[in-house]
């Protein structure tokens, strides 16, 4: 249902007009809508009948299973993650993280045939799994009343609770019932170097000589774990997986992506143009004007100071009081407020952004640069379309080209039998009632921005997409926010998600105004800075925050390649602050790399200290002498002044001091500091000056 929040006197003029626009846009939504409620998933056992194990067989890279469902028979066979001798011995070290293998129900021609030079597998039923169980997990999972803990298996998250009727549960997390809550995450490195002793013992008690074996666990929940193989010699855990996912077998034609960008082109500079004139013309301006003054930045000479590097001072920082002052008085608006907690890599970000996604109560707006088609994206995909089956209101707004050329390319990482979607909007639109939008990209401008918002009370802000590198791969960071500054999170959404429908900038004039739905809450000021067309906030406020600082900096960032700041960084140096930047040695983009390896030789040959984060961090945050600035924002070109981007700043002592703690510090800890400068290639400086415009 539709509310108007902020009706207008009706003597308005505009009155009739928006009210008219505002019953058409409903009376849209509800014809293409599905009116069906669907209730929400329990934590029912499902009444079909169990998988029995029959008898099950492994060569030295397959396993083989014959089980029984019902009065039914089945077969399955499956992968081992390395090859298994037979005589060799045992393997020292720890059991590493599960391996999930799925099943593949092939039948074989014939079974006796097949199985006749394989090993035999000790087959233990479900009481025998329970006994087990217990002991490895019994103390991990906690009995309060809805409650769980997430566990992840082999770039598979599982939700371990006791049901109402005190039975242990393993379920996906994104099936995990809405009315239960995440109340930690266990990380199996810390226990799996107690299995042995205990398998040991088990085996002993249940007198089974093999050092190998195989459960039935009885588990029979939508991407369950019926079966699971343990093999206490090469310290090695399988999880066999039955999952039926019919949606994700649909398959990606190959190149399909080039005819979608093409046409997306195409849609970008015709029809949008015409319905997106005031926006379509911000965003031309800002690409000549900043290349404009990129080409001017270009003319000034490169700094070059005599005698040797200054030792850092012990100066007192910046007055945070005043440099909050000049803020207010430079962006025209004061401060808000709210409470910051930071989310560092995918493990805690992807698993706090479930739990709250499934038991959001009316609604999830999401705005990603990227929505990707992969097996990661499509558990998310699922989890919003089944929300939105049970009446959660369900809004996401990608980038057109962005999620398009992120579907042309795939994760070394993705199962090999995987099979992508044909389109991830078209997907997350199918049997749900799931509204999705693409922001079109005129002049290759785009919207960078990532934010998810939950019941419009809670926030997510940062530099994650939604994808499988963002939760398993890449070192990153996200934001959870509450308070009133998610009010302007709220309204920026509405903006950006009324521009992508069918009115354009015209939808202006009737969703311009959003409720204050978080005025009322408590919290330390923060504020949101923008890059948009002719806005370059950003930009403007870490720049001003470089030249006052007096004590120390800190950044951490994916992609440097602004010349203005690296420039206002050498000089902070050289007045005696220390300069810390921590950046990948390698990046998602082969070209930029070369471009950061010019720009970490230069500040290394000014005295500042440069930390080579050993994989590829994208993450985007920074500290100017105790005033934190972090969000989508890269200190390139396009995130400062083209595309469209949120930053999230404070200088509230107790915030600053949870960003140290839980990303920089660990950051310097695990980098490695640069102490000679990278060779370099003749065309690296080629590379660098056009990288300027392109990066």
């Amino acid at each position: 249902m539709l509310k108007n929040r902020n009706r207008e006197p009706a003597t308005h003029p505009g009155w009739f007009f928006r009210g008219m626009v505002g019953c058409l846009a409903a009376l849209l939504l509800v014809a293409c809508s599905n009116s069906d409620i669907e209730p929400p998933i329990d934590e029912s056992i499902p009444a079909d009948p169990l998988f029995i194990l029959l008898d099950a067989y492994r060569g030295t890279s397959q396993y083989f299973l014959r089980y029984r469902r019902g009065e039914e028979v089945y077969y399955a066979v499956g992968n081992l993650p390395a090859p298994l001798a037979a005589g060799e011995k045992a393997l020292p070290g720890k059991y590493d993280v599960p391996v999930v293998a799925p099943m593949d129900p092939r039948q074989p021609k014939s079974w006796d045939a097949l199985t006749q030079n394989l090993i035999p597998l000790p087959v233990l039923d479900v009481q025998d799994w329970a006994r087990l169980r217990q002991s490895l997990f019994g103390d991990l999972v906690p009995t309060e009343k809805n409650k769980g803990v997430a566990v992840s298996f082999d770039r598979v998250d599982y939700f371990f609770f006791y049901d109402k009727a005190g039975n242990f549960r393993a379920r996906r997390l994104i099936d995990m019932p809405p009315w239960y809550s995440v109340s930690g995450r266990i990380d199996l490195r810390q226990y799996l170097s107690e299995w042995q002793p205990v398998l040991q013992e088990f085996l002993a008690e249940s007198g089974i000589e093999s050092d190998e074996v195989i459960f039935s666990t009885g588990d029979l929940d939508r991407g369950s774990i019926p079966f699971v193989y343990i093999n206490s010699r090469t310290r090695l855990v399988v999880l066999v997986q039955y999952d039926e996912l019919s949606e994700t077998s649909l398959g990606a034609v190959p190149g399909m992506h080039v005819l979608q960008t093409f046409w997306h082109f195409f849609g970008s500079h015709t029809y949008t143009i015409l319905m997106r004139p005031v926006s379509s013309v911000q965003s031309l301006l800002s690409v000549v004007t900043g290349t404009a003054v990129q080409t001017g930045r270009g003319l000034i000479p490169d700094l070059n100071f005599d005698g040797p590097v200054p030792p850092v001072n012990d100066q007192p920082a910046m007055d945070l009081d005043k440099w909050e002052t000049y803020l207010d008085k430079k962006l025209g608006r004061a401060a808000s407020r709210g409470e910051l907690k930071f989310l560092v890599d995918g493990h805690n970000f992807f698993t706090r952004f479930i739990d709250v996604l499934a038991s959001a109560e009316q609604f999830v707006d999401i705005r990603a640069y990227i929505f990707d088609n992969d097996d990661v994206a499509l558990g998310v995909a699922e989890l919003l379309k089944r929300r939105s089956r049970e009446g959660v209101e369900v809004r996401v707004l990608v980038d057109g080209l962005g999620s398009i050329a992120a579907s042309g390319e795939q994760s070394s990482t993705l199962p090999e039998d995987y099979r992508a979607p044909l389109s991830i909007n078209s997907y997350l639109s199918a049997d749900s009632n799931v509204q999705v939008r693409k922001t079109q990209n005129p002049w290759l401008t785009g919207d960078h921005v990532k934010t998810m918002v939950i019941d419009r009370k809670l926030a997510f802000l940062g530099g994650m997409n939604i994808g499988r590198e963002y939760r398993y791969e890449w070192h990153d960071m996200m934001v959870e926010v509450r308070g009133p500054v998610v009010d302007r999170i709220n309204r920026e959404f509405q903006i950006a998600w009324g521009r992508a429908g069918i009115f354009g900038d015209f939808s202006y004039l009737f969703n311009w105004r959003t409720g204050s739905l978080n005025a009322d809450l408590d919290g330390y000021p923060v504020r949101l800075l923008y890059t948009k067309p002719g806005q370059d906030e950003i930009y403007q406020f870490q720049r001003e925050a470089i030249l006052r600082s007096q004590r120390y900096i800190y950044i951490e960032n994916a992609y440097f390649t602004d010349d203005t700041l690296l420039r206002a960084l050498i000089v902070a140096r050289r007045r005696g602050v220390d300069v810390r930047v921590i950046i990948p040695l390698e990046t998602d983009r082969g070209l930029i790399t070369r471009n950061i390896t010019l720009a970490a030789n230069t500040m290394l040959a000014n005295g500042i200290r440069v930390y080579i984060y050993p994989g590829f961090s994208h993450v985007k945050a920074a500290i100017f002498d105790g005033w934190a600035s972090m969000g989508s924002a890269n200190l390139d070109r396009l995130s400062l002044h083209i595309n469209k981007e949120i930053n999230i700043a404070t200088s509230e002592p107790a915030a600053v001091k949870a960003l140290q703690e839980d990303l920089f510090q660990p950051d310097f800890a695990k980098s490695r500091e640069l102490t000679e400068p990278f060779p370099l290639r003749w065309t690296d400086h080629i590379i660098e000056m056009f990288g300027d415009y392109v990066f």
